[in-house]
């Protein structure tokens, strides 16, 4: 055999089949993100407060706070919720002595339709507040935005 012959068998001719790949395949990783986007659009929408409400408007700062809220909620029927929850004006305080541990600094907001009658939205503050819950503010729709803002009830 002469030398040729030799290599061919040896595989020494067959160096490059092996070389590694320097490109990085992005492709993946555009895949995810682009899931975690669409999962995202669908579900911020559904963090908000489910009772759909058109609050009224108001030149009123919004007010900062470090704990989250209790949110409770009078459509424009008069219909009373406690968070996502229908619930009766009667059960209201146990509810919410319930849900905060009878914590009486709990911050509570209350959301009126601009339809509901004014006075049953009083009514309501007006259950929180004699149950002991001193930090009680309404929540309306802010100047001209469609983020909410809040004031603060003037019994603080």
């Amino acid at each position: 055999m002469d030398a040729n012959n030799y290599k061919a068998f040896t595989g020494k001719g067959r160096r490059r089949r092996h070389t590694q790949m320097s490109e990085i395949n992005v492709t993946p990783f555009v895949d995810v993100m682009l899931v975690l986007l669409i999962v995202f659009m669908v579900t911020a929408p559904l963090l908000t407060v489910g009772v759909p409400l058109e609050l009224p408007n108001t030149k009123a700062a919004t007010v900062q706070g470090n704990d989250e809220p209790l949110v409770i909620s009078v459509d424009g029927e008069g219909r009373l919720f406690l968070e996502d929850v229908e619930v009766m004006l009667e059960n209201l305080v146990p509810k919410l002595q319930a849900v905060t541990g009878a914590k009486q600094d709990q911050r509570i907001f209350v959301r009126g339709d601009t339809n509901v009658n004014y006075g049953r939205v009083l009514e309501v503050m007006g259950e929180i507040h004699d149950a002991g819950f001193k930090r009680v503010a309404m929540v309306s729709a802010g100047p001209g935005t469609a983020r909410p803002g809040t004031t603060e009830d003037s019994n603080q």
